[in-house]
C-alpha cells in the first residue's frame, strides 16, 4: 500500500474513532448529533488535537453529504404536501426567509460588508437549522403538534430556498454584470433545471426504475439510485449549477413515485455517514483562536441573531392570524442558524465572494446558536404558557389554516381523559391529530401543554369537516353521551364508508349500538378495565404470559360474545397438562 493510501486510511480511522467517542458523549447528555459531529471535527482539527491537519483532505467526501442530504430533501417533498401547506410553506416560510435575509444583509452592509458577501450572510442565516429542530421536536413529541406543523412548514420553505441560494453564490463570484443581472439568471436556470428534470423524471428515471424493481436485485437497485444522485449532480456541476442542485431535482422527480421509501431507506446510511463527516469538517475548520479574538462580538452576534429571527418569525406567525403562544413557541425554535449556513458561506468562500475571515465568523457564529438553541427553546415555551395563562386563558380556541390544511391526519371528537391518551400517544409516534371538546375550561388547559385541540361540538359532523375530515386517516370517538357517540359513528359512515372509525363504548350493550351504526372497532371501556384488571391478578399468581394473553384473547374474541353468554373459556391447555 503506498504512502498516500495509507495517509488517507489514517484520517478515515481518525474521523471513525472520534465520531464513536465524542457523538454517543452528546446523546448521552441529550444534546444534537449535529453538535457531537462538530465537536468531533474540532477535536481532530488544527485547532484542537491536529490529527487531520488539513481539513481540505476531507472536502470532497464532505460535500457528498450535502448532497445526499439534499437528495433526501427532494425525496420528501411532493405536490400534494406542497398544495396542502401552501398557506405556511410559501407565505409565511416565504416571507420569513426573504425578511430575515433582508434584515440581515443591511445589518451586514450597516457594519461594513460588501453586497456580494452580505447577501450570501443574509440568505444562510435566514435558514435555521432542519437536522436540530426537526430532532428537538421528536425528542419532546411536538411534531404531530400545532407548533410543529407550522415550524415544519416554515422549514420546508427554507430547504428549498437553499435551491436558488446555491445557484446565486457563483453568479455572484463573477465580477461581469449587474447583481440584478445575476438575481435573474440563477432564477432562469432553476426554472430551467426543474423543467428539464420534471421532463426526464417522467420519460427516463420511471420506466428505467421500473425494469431495475423487475429484475428483483437489491444490489442493482442500489447502484442505480447511487447512480441517478451523483450523475445528476455530475451533469449539474458541469453546466456550471452546484452538485447539491442537481441532488436536490433528483430527489424531487422520485418524491411521487412508488420506488420513493425503499431509495429513502437505501440512502439513509450512506446519508447519515457522510453527513456526519460534513459536519465534522465544518468543525475541524473553526478557528478558536479567532473564536478567541472576537470574544466580545461572537456573544452579542449570538444575542442579535437569535433576538432579531425569533421577532421576526413570531410578527409574522401573528400576521398569519397564528395564537400568540404558538408564534412564540415557533419562533425561539427556529431562531438559530442552520447547517445550509455552512454550506453557503463554505462556498462563498472558497469563491473568493466571502474572505476566509469573515466567513470563519459566520460560521462560528452559527455552531453558537446551535448550541444555545435548546435553552432559547425552552425560554420560548415558557413566556408562551405564561401568555396563554395570562392573556388567553379564557379565549375559546377555533381550527386556524394550520388545522384545515392537515392531511392524513386522525380526528379525535372529545378530549377528556381517553381522548387525551391517544393524542398523546399520537403525538409521540409523530402521527398528526386534531381534537375537539365541548369544555371551554379543557380545550384551554390542554392547549397550555400545545395538545392540538379545538373547541366545538365534536357530535356535530361538520364541526369534525372543518378540520379536513376528507382527508383524515381516522376518526377516534370518546365522546361521554352513548346517543351522541352512536350518532356521530352513524353520520361519520354516512360520509364515507372507507373510514376507519374507532370508538370507546361504555359497555357491551352500546357496543352492539356502535358496531350496528357502522363503528370499525369498538373499546368498551368497563369490559376492557375489568379485562386489564384479570391479567395483572393472572400474572401476579404466576401463570405464564402467553396463557394470560390467550385467555383474554379468548374472551375478546367474537365482540366478547363468550363474556355476554357468561361463558368463561379456559385458556388453552399445554400437551404436558393431564387431562
Amino acid at each position: 500500500m503506498h504512502e498516500q493510501e495509507l495517509h488517507l486510511l489514517r484520517d478515515a480511522l481518525v474521523f471513525l474513532a472520534a465520531a464513536v467517542l465524542v457523538v454517543p458523549l452528546f446523546r448521552y447528555l441529550r444534546s444534537s448529533p449535529v453538535l457531537g459531529y462538530l465537536a468531533a471535527g474540532l477535536l481532530v482539527g488544527p485547532s484542537g488535537l491536529a490529527f487531520i491537519p488539513d481539513p481540505e483532505a476531507v472536502a470532497i467526501l464532505a460535500e457528498l453529504g450535502i448532497v445526499f442530504l439534499l437528495f433526501a430533501i427532494g425525496l420528501e417533498l411532493s405536490l400534494a404536501r406542497l398544495t396542502l401547506l401552501r398557506t405556511y410553506v410559501f407565505g409565511l416560510g416565504g416571507s420569513q426567509v426573504l425578511l430575515t435575509g433582508l434584515l440581515v444583509a443591511l445589518a451586514a452592509l450597516a457594519l461594513g460588508v460588501e453586497l456580494e458577501p452580505a447577501i450570501v450572510i443574509g440568505g444562510g442565516l435566514a435558514l435555521s437549522s432542519t437536522a436540530f429542530v426537526l430532532q428537538l421536536m421528536v425528542e419532546r413529541g411536538e411534531l404531530a403538534s400545532r407548533s410543529g406543523r407550522v415550524g415544519f412548514a416554515i422549514l420546508l420553505m427554507q430547504d428549498l430556498a437553499i435551491v436558488p441560494l446555491l445557484a446565486l453564490v457563483p453568479l455572484l463570484a463573477r465580477p461581469e454584470g449587474s447583481l440584478l443581472a445575476a438575481i435573474g439568471l440563477a432564477a432562469a436556470k432553476a426554472v430551467a433545471a426543474v423543467a428539464v428534470t420534471v421532463l426526464a423524471g417522467r420519460f427516463v428515471l420511471q420506466p428505467l426504475y421500473r425494469v431495475i424493481a423487475g429484475s428483483r436485485s437489491p444490489e442493482l437497485f442500489v447502484a442505480t439510485t447511487l447512480l441517478v444522485l451523483l450523475g445528476s449532480g455530475y451533469l449539474m456541476q458541469l453546466s456550471g449549477v452546484s452538485m447539491a442542485l442537481g441532488a436536490f431535482l433528483a430527489g424531487l422527480l422520485l418524491s411521487g413515485s412508488a420506488y420513493r421509501h425503499q431509495v429513502e431507506a437505501d440512502i439513509r446510511p450512506f446519508r447519515g455517514l457522510l453527513l456526519g463527516l460534513f459536519f465534522m469538517s465544518v468543525g475541524m475548520s473553526i478557528d478558536l483562536g479567532l473564536i478567541a479574538a472576537l470574544w466580545w462580538q461572537l456573544p452579542l452576534g449570538l444575542v442579535a441573531l437569535m433576538l432579531g429571527k425569533a421577532l421576526v418569525i413570531a410578527g409574522l406567525c401573528r400576521l398569519f392570524r397564528l395564537p400568540g403562544e404558538l408564534a412564540l413557541r415557533v419562533g425561539s425554535q427556529l431562531a438559530q442558524g442552520g447547517e445550509f449556513a455552512f454550506v453557503l458561506v463554505g462556498t462563498a468562500m472558497a469563491l473568493g465572494v466571502v474572505e476566509p475571515l469573515l466567513g470563519q465568523g459566520v460560521i462560528a457564529l452559527v455552531v453558537l446558536t446551535m448550541v444555545a438553541t435548546p435553552g432559547v427553546a425552552w425560554l420560548g415555551r415558557l413566556l408562551a404558557d405564561r401568555l396563554r395563562g395570562d392573556g388567553e386563558a379564557s379565549v375559546v380556541a377555533r381550527p386556524g389554516p394550520e388545522a384545515e390544511e392537515l392531511s392524513d391526519h386522525v380526528v379525535i371528537a372529545g378530549f377528556g381523559r381517553v381522548g387525551q391518551s391517544v393524542a398523546i400517544a399520537l403525538s409521540n409516534l409523530q402521527v398528526p391529530y386534531v381534537g375537539f371538546d365541548a369544555s371551554p375550561a379543557r380545550v384551554t388547559h390542554c392547549r397550555k401543554h400545545d395538545l392540538s385541540v379545538y373547541y366545538g361540538d365534536a357530535s356535530r359532523l361538520e364541526v369534525l369537516e372543518t378540520v379536513g375530515l376528507e382527508r383524515a386517516r381516522a376518526a377516534v370517538i370518546t365522546l361521554d353521551d352513548p346517543v351522541q357517540a352512536t350518532q356521530v359513528v352513524e353520520a361519520l359512515r354516512a360520509f364515507s364508508d372507507r373510514l376507519p372509525i374507532f370508538v370507546r363504548a361504555r359497555d357491551l350493550r352500546h357496543s352492539e349500538e356502535l358496531h350496528a351504526a357502522g363503528a370499525t372497532a369498538v373499546v368498551p371501556e368497563t369490559i376492557e378495565a375489568s379485562l386489564q384488571l384479570g391479567a395483572i391478578v393472572l400474572g401476579q399468581l404466576g401463570l405464564p404470559a402467553d396463557e394470560v394473553t390467550a385467555t383474554l384473547d379468548a374472551l375478546r374474541a367474537d365482540d366478547y360474545s363468550r363474556l355476554t353468554e357468561g361463558i368463561v373459556a379456559a385458556p388453552p391447555r399445554r400437551p404436558e397438562d393431564p387431562a
